[in-house]
């Protein structure tokens, strides 16, 4: 059975957006060549990648382009050709085509994960707070995995919408980078679950 990992950056205050539509791309985030390229490894180890269809369109808007883009540092044009290579599923009730290795999954998305999630092998990385969330709330989310930037933002969009349950974590690693950033890996432990 496959494992939802959820992967995101975030502020010290659990943000993951200071302006509504930022998409990641906040002035308070340090996102250097030391981070993309671990970034990088942790996306080439997924299985697959679901993302919620705000946070897929902006990848779509880039990373595609960025692949083949000789004007760019090797680490963004591997990243490019590592989502686009991917296999991802979009969720959406709005979109009906997407490329890049994509399915689209609307009614029913939440069961259709289920089973993606039970006959898939390794890691499925989940990118999106709203689609997050769901696989939370329906206790299909199963690892968080936190680029913690050193900026407190005090507003903004947190990471699970509407989510105000506490959850029980056992850190699986973490790693420190030069720019200040932190990762930290996650289980969520669930009851019964070892610590």
């Amino acid at each position: 059975m496959g494992r939802f990992v959820y992967s995101m950056n975030v502020s010290i205050d659990l943000r993951i957006e200071q302006v509504p539509g930022d998409n990641g791309a906040g002035e308070w985030l340090r996102i250097d060549e030391e981070y993309h390229r671990a970034a990088n490894e942790q996306a080439r180890g997924v299985s697959a990648i679901v993302h919620g269809r705000v946070f897929y369109e902006a990848m779509e808007e880039f990373w595609p382009r960025a692949a083949d883009d000789d004007s760019l540092p090797d680490f963004l044009q591997d990243y490019g050709r590592i989502w686009t290579a991917k296999p991802k599923v979009l969720v959406s009730r709005t979109r009906t085509t997407a490329l890049h290795n994509t399915t689209i999954m609307a009614r029913g998305a939440l069961g259709q994960l289920a089973e993606l999630r039970a006959v898939t092998q390794g890691r499925i990385g989940v990118g999106g707070a709203n689609i997050a969330t769901q696989l939370l709330r329906h206790g299909l989310l199963d690892e968080l995995l936190l680029w913690t930037h050193p900026a407190y933002l005090g507003f903004g969009r947190t990471l699970f919408d509407d989510y105000d349950r506490p959850l029980d974590l056992e850190l699986l690693g973490d790693a420190r980078f030069d720019s200040g950033v932190t990762m930290r890996h996650y289980a969520i432990l669930r009851n019964g679950d070892a610590r």
